[in-house]
């Protein structure tokens, strides 16, 4: 397969409300920041372009069957090939590895991947019962099927097994409202206190509104690229465009109801042992075995060995506090059952900001260094995509130009990893981004 290149991104706005655009043109709002980005007359890139990939969650927010093809037809990449994708909360992460395959084949040299949500159409609970349609409507869904009391359920498990408190998890919502206080396209930037995340209206025990993240609207796009439909813009824009290779990608899946899912061994990854978890229930419902079997596969093709020595950041699916905690479990920064004290120790955070927490660590691999969705907003189809294109300017070094201010630049940034999340558990994606020089 061919080498895959990360080449431009951008995003719009994220925002509870976009009254003033259609997805359609929110999408264009992102597309055209990628598009000058690379310096290039937007006609010609068109031209350029061999396909594309779209990606948005529901059907239900637009009101609109084959909303993709509309955004495409808006963007003027009719009549070329295109594939709208949809995984629940993974469908940004998603359409990206299918654009990775559409370059990585040979089918495209460059390939648009573009997602959006609008979910300010409705209500927050018709939101949340749309939302509550991804989880199996014969027998979640009749019964109370909301996403939040099946996070709530989940961490009061691993709170019970392994002694994780509140104030770990509060650690994890201050941390990434203040990375978020300084990225201006993220929906939310406050400066919280732990205190702030506990007396927040509680939702579900024991996560609080703090601990949740928001619905949005809001579009993304990132630019794919293969050697040559690298040397094609490069070539047409007459500058040199810092590429970023997408080294390994991952997939995982699980079952919808999480009755079914069985326990086992566990998945064990390059740095890990059998004798590490030799008491412990696996999966069970304080872990995503999906999202263990993407960051193996991903890591088996990146070459990663070490997850916590060896990526620099890692942009991830936090639509709750305590799904971040589980995830740096399934992804290998720290052992299962440490997610609480990894959470608060000070090794996710970013090492150039005054959180106002006593950390007992320094940084090691700061985790959503953009805010991630809790902070930035979550307008579905686009929040994987979103992930890409932040990670793509860390590695590019171009966050301060993009942001217009340098706090959330990692300058030493080599490695990144994406990882995009649906559902209990359900699809989960991890992508690896390297810096090439």
């Amino acid at each position: 397969m061919r080498p895959v290149y990360a080449v431009a991104g951008g995003v719009s706005k994220f925002a509870k409300a976009r009254p003033d655009a259609t997805y359609q043109a929110l999408v264009k709002e992102s597309f055209d920041y990628a598009v000058n980005d690379l310096g290039i007359e937007y006609k010609k890139f068109i031209e350029m372009c061999d396909g594309s990939v779209s990606s948005y969650f529901s059907d239900h927010f637009a009101r609109q069957l084959m909303g993709g093809i509309m955004a495409t037809d808006y963007l003027g990449l009719c009549p070329k090939p295109s594939l709208r994708v949809e995984s629940g909360g993974a469908t940004g992460g998603m359409c990206i590895q299918e654009g990775w395959k559409s370059i990585a084949s040979g089918q495209m040299d460059i390939c648009p991947c573009y997602g959006f949500e609008t979910m300010s159409h409705v209500n927050t609970w018709k939101g949340n019962e749309f939302i509550a349609l991804a989880s199996d409507v014969s027998w979640d869904f009749p019964v109370g099927g909301f996403y939040s009391g099946y996070y709530a359920m989940m961490v009061v498990r691993h709170m019970k097994e392994f002694g994780t408190t509140v104030e770990q998890l509060a650690h994890i919502s201050v941390k990434n409202h203040y990375n978020a206080y300084h990225n201006p396209y993220s929906q939310k930037q406050l400066k919280l206190t732990i205190e702030d995340v506990r007396n927040a209206p509680m939702v579900a025990y024991p996560l609080t509104r703090l601990d949740i993240c928001v619905m949005s609207d809001g579009a993304a796009t990132i630019m794919l690229a293969s050697e040559d439909g690298v040397a094609k813009l490069e070539k047409e824009s007459g500058k040199r465009i810092p590429k970023v290779k997408l080294t390994g990608i991952g997939s995982g899946t699980d079952m919808m109801r999480m009755s079914d899912r069985p326990h086992g061994d566990v998945i064990l990854l390059p740095n890990e042992s059998p004798e590490d978890y030799k008491d412990l229930k696996y999966p069970g419902v304080h872990s995503f075995r999906a999202g263990r079997t993407a960051s193996k596969m991903a890591y088996e093709m990146a070459g990663i060995t070490d997850p916590l020595g060896q990526i620099d950041f890692v942009e991830l699916h936090d639509a709750y506090t305590s799904s971040e905690m589980q995830t740096y479990e399934d992804m290998g920064l720290c052992k299962y059952g440490e997610g609480g004290d990894f959470a608060a120790s000070g090794k996710a955070f970013m090492p150039n900001i005054d959180y106002g927490l006593k950390l007992k660590d320094k940084s090691v691999c700061p985790v959503n260094p953009s805010g991630g969705l809790i902070a930035c907003g979550h307008p579905v189809g686009a929040s994987g995509i979103m992930q890409g294109v932040f990670a793509l300017w860390q590695l590019q070094g171009t966050i301060p130009k993009h942001f217009n201010d340098k706090t959330l630049f990692l300058p030493d940034a080599k490695v990144g990893a994406i990882h995009s999340h649906a559902g209990t558990g359900t699809y989960v994606t991890v992508t690896i981004m390297e810096k090439e020089a």
